[in-house]
């Protein structure tokens, strides 16, 4: 019973390994689908280590192992399938038009990763972040990237279209998410210990907007979930600095 949580873990890795493969391929969708599934997976370790009292360190590095490649190379390589493509479309023809900073730009997704193992690293041994996280958590980097894909593939708005297909756009997002990861920023961590409204209050008004957001606008509210968890937890972190700090 001890080894389910590591079992549940290797499903997380294994999700997060099929995405790359996926999105090397240019699958988007369905990459973006499984790492939502890693995201399952990575819920589960936690709540079936706390049901069965299977806390190790093992299992503690081995989910941060999990972690950097569902939550941090999976979502990095979307992101430069979409900047390639995006790219390949304004300049068609590599070896004449290409430029320098054409290519730079179809790297800077590599920076995603490296924030991601810094985040999970500094996560490791932080101890003050056991109700709240300081930076972006790395589940939430990935949310921030597969949202896009899935409200794009599955709705008509333009703007998605246009941000998807901007290597601009999408070169600054990623820098943005990278940078929030290795912040300091006191952020709101969704792990509530009882069902009071005192106490979890960011909670409760995160929930009270994002889903009746979904019920009005569908798939197409998906990438306002990581700005309106960013806006909350500054909202918390404001009115209840106490729960903010941990």
């Amino acid at each position: 019973m001890r080894h389910i949580p590591n079992f549940i873990t290797g499903l997380n890795l294994v999700a997060g390994f099929i995405a790359i493969i996926l999105a090397a391929e240019g699958d988007l969708g369905s990459a973006s689908w499984l790492i939502l599934a890693a995201m399952i997976f990575d819920f589960l370790d936690g709540f079936f280590a706390r049901l069965l009292g299977a806390y190790s360190e093992t299992g503690k590095e081995f989910d941060s192992l999990a972690d950097i490649v569902s939550f941090g190379i999976a979502p990095a390589m979307i992101i430069y399938k979409l900047i390639h493509s995006s790219l390949y479309n304004l300049f068609p023809d590599p070896a004449g038009s290409r430029t320098a900073i054409a290519g730079i730009i179809s790297l800077i997704p590599a920076i995603m990763p490296v924030c991601a193992g810094l985040r999970l690293a500094k996560f490791n041994i932080d101890t003050t972040q056991t109700t709240i996280f300081r930076g972006l958590p790395t589940p939430a980097n990935a949310i921030a990237v597969i949202s896009l894909v899935i409200a794009a593939n599955y709705t008509d708005v333009p703007f998605l279209q246009s941000f998807t297909g901007s290597p601009i756009l999408l070169a600054v997002y990623t820098l943005i998410l990278s940078i929030l990861m290795i912040t300091r920023v006191p952020l709101l961590s969704l792990k509530i210990k009882s069902p009071s409204f005192s106490g979890n209050e960011g909670r409760y008004i995160l929930a009270g907007i994002v889903v009746p957001s979904f019920i009005v606008f569908g798939l197409a509210a998906a990438p306002l979930i990581i700005p309106i968890y960013l806006l909350v937890s500054f909202i918390s972190a404001f009115f209840w600095p106490s729960v903010s700090a941990g």
